[in-house]
């Protein structure tokens, strides 16, 4: 057992005398290779060195070509996009002008040197004031031409579709575009500020003149047609003209409010833009006015229409007034609008006056036979007609007027202080009705009475019933009677029965007081009865004769037949009676000598005057 562990023990030692011998050469190898190391780092040092400084100087050079190209880039894209700006803004190529615009403004903000931020600015400003340029061009463009005409019917001369679609986009940017307010430090904000504004103002002159040219034609058609079509017509023609004016003016605030470069001064755009309009509104009202002072009668009721229509259109121009903005002075509307209620309290007046003169017309003509209507008494009745149409007018005109003083001038003494007021404008129309009516009459009783008493009478008998008939009886304007008040009616009624006794008196009283006994005398000899009979006949001649030459009620059929029959029953029973007595006394052997008609034959006579 020991032998064996000293055999191990020896094997082992041996091994480990092995393994020194072997470490020993290894070391022997590995320190002979280092000293050969250290013999080539030393060989090897300066070329190392020296490559070292060359990569440096290699990379520095890269570094310097790398600046000096990117330096060329620069100055390059700084050259093409003053390029782009100073050329302006080309078709299609908006994007691309807004982009470099907006690169311009970024640089600005992040530039160091003062001298670079200048040069950008004057870009950006040059920019600006081209797309100013652009935006002028395309306004112009809609604004300019013929305006669209569409005969008798106004067409709007709106802003076409296919430009404010390319309009759109270049506001919304010059919207976004540096000023003073939005960019105080901004170095071309003023003149940006000065160029936008400018171009805000040109859009309000050219969209102004544009409208102006389109309603200038239709404005100067209504005044000529004034002349020529019924007056109230007009007035309602010439409330649309201004109602479309209006039209045009809204639709513009729209448009303006979507176009404007700068939407903070819409008000004093918006002024410009309408002044235009409103010059040829006021020009229109003063050459209307002046066709109406012309005739003022004659045109009366233009007038008052005129004035009825654009008084319905005061909401809407106050609407417009606002927006015109605080500072505005002006208030055309209203000043047609007095204009027109001047001309309208004049005719009120100057109608009684008219009337009044119509019984001076045939002074130094006593004995006249004319029975025919005065030619005031069928145009006053045409004049009432009309009333109703213009109501609202007619109230409001007569209420600035105050009741009562339409008889100024007339030598009638106006009402003293009146208590009416807003809303009672039904009875200030009733009352001037009355004293109209009242002046007609008056005016036919003086007429009246410079004519042959006879031929007066049926002129004055013709003339109220003509006037009782057509504003009270059968008026052809069926709501005219809800316009004459009691008094009215009264003074009709009244008229007309005095007319129509006289009518009587005049004419066929005479023949009754022939016929009359003599209430002198109990008994009538026969030389009297027949110089009656003779008398009663020449008159009947005379009655004839007068009624050949003088047509009694001659369109009033129904007013005809009433007369005829009162007359009738008037004469006929009487020459019956006096024929019958004085027949049974035997005033003549040959008594148709004397009785040249029969009761019948006269009735019959008496029925023809009024056929």
């Amino acid at each position: 057992m020991m032998d064996d562990e000293s055999a191990e023990i020896e094997l082992l030692e041996q091994n480990l005398h092995k393994t020194r011998q072997i470490s020993q050469r290894m070391i022997s190898i590995l320190s002979s290779f280092d000293t050969r190391l250290v013999k080539l780092e030393k060989s090897v040092l300066p070329l190392y060195n020296s490559t070292q400084v060359l990569n440096r100087r290699s990379s520095n050079i890269e570094k310097a070509l790398m600046k000096i190209d990117d330096m060329a880039s620069n100055q390059e894209g700084i050259a093409a996009e003053e390029a782009l700006i100073l050329r302006g803004p080309q078709t299609g190529q908006l994007p691309v002008y807004q982009d470099t615009l907006e690169r311009l403004n970024a640089a600005i903000a992040f530039k160091s040197s003062e001298h670079d931020t200048l040069e950008t600015a004057q870009l950006v400003e040059t920019g600006a004031k081209k797309l100013a340029q652009l935006y002028t061009k395309l306004v112009a463009e809609g604004s300019s031409g013929a305006p669209p005409v569409g005969g008798l019917e106004f067409v709007p001369p709106l802003f076409p579709p296919d430009l404010l679609a390319t309009l759109r986009p270049l506001v919304i940017f010059l919207r976004t575009l540096p000023t003073p307010t939005t960019h105080p430090s901004h170095p071309a904000g003023s003149s940006i500020l000065t160029a936008l504004k400018d171009a805000q103002r040109g859009y309000a002159d050219m969209r102004g003149s544009w409208n102006r040219k389109a309603l200038e034609t239709y404005g100067k058609r209504v005044v000529d047609r004034a002349e020529t079509i019924d007056s109230i017509a007009a007035g309602w023609e010439f409330g649309t003209w201004v109602d479309n004016m209006m039209t045009v003016a809204e639709d513009e605030w729209e448009l303006l409010a979507d176009m404007a470069p700068i939407p903070e001064s819409l008000g004093s755009t918006y002024n410009t833009l309408l002044t235009p309009l409103l010059t040829s509104f006021s020009n229109t009202v003063a050459s209307l006015i002046a066709l109406i002072k012309r005739s003022l009668q004659q045109y009366a009721f233009l007038a008052l229409s005129s004035f009825e229509a654009l008084s319905s259109l005061q909401p809407r121009w106050d609407q417009l007034q606002q927006r015109r903005g605080t500072d505005v002075r002006n208030n055309e509307l209203k000043d047609g609008l007095n204009a027109l209620r001047g001309v309208c309290l004049r005719s009120f007046p100057e109608l009684i006056a008219d009337v009044k003169m119509g019984a001076m017309g045939v002074v130094g003509k006593m004995g006249d036979t004319t029975t025919n209507l005065a030619d005031f008494v069928p145009t006053t009745v045409q004049y009432m007609e009309r009333v109703p149409e213009v109501l609202e007018a007619v109230g409001s005109a007569l209420m600035s007027l105050g009741d009562g003083n339409w008889r100024m001038g007339d030598g009638m003494p106006t009402a003293a202080k009146s208590t009416l007021g807003p809303g009672d404008e039904l009875i200030i129309v009733e009352h001037f009705i009355f004293d109209v009516v009242n002046a007609v009459l008056t005016s036919l009783t003086a007429l009246s009475k410079q004519k042959r008493s006879a031929f007066g009478s049926i002129f004055l008998l013709n003339n109220v019933a003509y006037l009782r008939t057509h504003l009270a009886l059968e008026p052809r304007n069926a709501n005219l009677p809800a316009l004459l008040a009691r008094p009215t009616l009264d003074l009709l009624q009244s008229n007309f029965r005095t007319a129509k006794a006289d009518y009587f008196n005049a004419n066929f009283m005479p023949l009754l007081q022939v016929l009359a006994d003599d209430p002198n005398s109990r008994t009538m000899n026969k030389a009297a009865t027949k110089e009656k009979f003779t008398r009663f006949f020449d008159l009947f001649e005379e009655v004839t004769e007068r009624h050949r030459m003088a047509r009694v009620l001659e369109d009033d059929e129904e007013g005809k037949d009433t007369i005829v029959e009162e007359v009738v029953k008037l004469v006929v029973p009487s020459l019956k009676t006096f024929t019958q007595k004085n027949r049974e006394r035997e005033f003549s052997k040959n008594p148709q000598k004397y009785i040249k008609l029969s009761a019948d034959e006269v009735e019959s006579r008496l029925r023809s005057f009024y056929r």
